[in-house]
């Protein structure tokens, strides 16, 4: 595994920014960079499973990755294990616990700065999509930028 590291400066409190990131309407809008119909079931709160899905646009099967919030101190800290990734199964959706995700970290820091949020993601990435997740980060936080400043 590999590291991204993003930090952007939000002009909106972190509460906002927070309840921006994490509530359901508006992940599925910021997250869109990711896939058109990112979405997620489950819940944000710690120790709590959360699964992140959206529908391949090529092939029309959904998929994801099923998660644990290992840690969540509201409005400072959000920590997310990956499990496994979830795939199209014969019979509906089965999740790969083998896949090169499980056991990636994905977190999100919340701190005040100037008046505003300093946002820092920090997740872990194979090797041959991070250039991709880079690109897809990058669009993400501009739409979660003005959403959030909104």
């Amino acid at each position: 595994m590999q590291k991204i590291l993003k930090t952007l400066f939000i002009n909106a409190p972190r509460e906002k920014v927070w309840n921006t990131m994490l509530d359901h309407s508006s992940y599925s809008e910021w997250t869109k960079a990711f896939n058109p119909s990112s979405s997620f079931t489950g819940s944000w709160e710690e120790g709590s499973s959360i699964k992140f899905l959206g529908v391949n646009p090529e092939t029309g099967e959904q998929g994801g990755m099923s998660s644990k919030i290992v840690a969540n101190r509201i409005h400072e800290f959000v920590s997310i294990e990956h499990m496994a990734e979830i795939r199209n199964g014969a019979e509906g959706l089965e999740e790969v616990k083998n896949s090169e995700w499980a056991g990636a970290h994905e977190n999100y820091t919340f701190e005040d700065k100037d008046g505003g949020t300093l946002l820092t993601i920090e997740l872990d990435i194979t090797e041959k999509e991070k250039a991709m997740m880079e690109d897809m980060w990058d669009a993400a936080l501009v739409r979660l930028k003005e959403l959030a400043e909104s």
